[in-house]
């Protein structure tokens, strides 16, 4: 019963969180545009849906992947293994980006075109074998950025040198790379950080400074997001002047 009433819950924040973007395409649609929404009931019914896809996301979150995450770092930090934990940080960092869907939507887009424009060979082949390195690319990124956040966690250091000294590598590269590369490379850093990989990553994080005495999770638990937006944009940059 408790489990029915959280999820009822949830299910109402979830609808308040959707009302200011309701209200907004409302207002522009029927005072700006001054036209009727074109067919209420499948805006409805899609909504409805949008609801409850969010809500059961948030619910399976704190319910399966939060924990998990929280758990495996407090047993890793107890196992007192750096090896096993970094291995363990880069593969969770990696496995996260390589399925993320909004990272194989970018990678096809830019495939395609690529192709359009001449960089590769138009046939479907080279469109895979592009799209491919990309989002190898951005996962090996990746995994290299949670690795580098567990280190810094473990040993202290300040994540705002840390990032400063990132995006200053970030806007050296940007000077040499191929144009055709450098908005690409910048949207990977954000298609990265969604839905599969920051709630787990975010639980290794405060999982694993919870874990260790003299940090502070609210100080060291969190960055590790940053981290995986900051590598792609140079790994991917380096990919592309790798190409050309």
């Amino acid at each position: 019963m408790k489990a029915i009433v959280a999820l009822f819950r949830s299910m109402l924040l979830s609808l308040r969180d959707l009302l200011p973007i309701i209200a907004v395409i409302s207002f522009f649609q029927l005072a700006v545009l001054q036209q009727p929404l074109p067919e209420w009931g499948t805006i409805l019914l899609g909504l409805l849906f949008v609801v409850m896809g969010l809500t059961f996301f948030i619910f399976g979150l704190e319910m399966g992947l939060f924990p998990i995450g929280e758990t495996m770092a407090h047993a890793f930090a107890s196992k007192g293994s750096l090896a096993w934990l970094l291995i363990f940080a880069f593969c969770l960092g990696f496995g996260t980006t390589i399925a993320e869907p909004a990272l194989t939507a970018v990678a096809n887009e830019a495939a395609e075109v690529a192709a359009e424009g001449g960089m590769i060979a138009k046939d479907e082949s080279a469109q895979e074998d592009y799209a491919s390195g990309l989002r190898l690319t951005v996962a090996f990124s990746v995994g290299f950025a949670i690795m580098i956040g567990v280190l810094r966690i473990l040993k202290g250091w300040p994540i705002q040198w840390m990032i400063i000294g990132g995006y200053g590598v970030v806007m050296t590269m940007t000077w040499f790379a191929p144009p055709s590369i450098i908005g690409i490379a910048y949207d990977s850093g954000g298609v990265t950080t969604s839905t599969i990989t920051v709630p787990l990553v975010t639980a290794l994080g405060v999982g694993l400074a919870s874990s260790i005495k003299g940090r502070n999770p609210m100080v060291d638990g969190f960055g590790l997001i940053a981290f995986a937006s900051l590598t792609p944009m140079i790994f991917v940059m380096g990919y592309g002047m790798f190409l050309s």
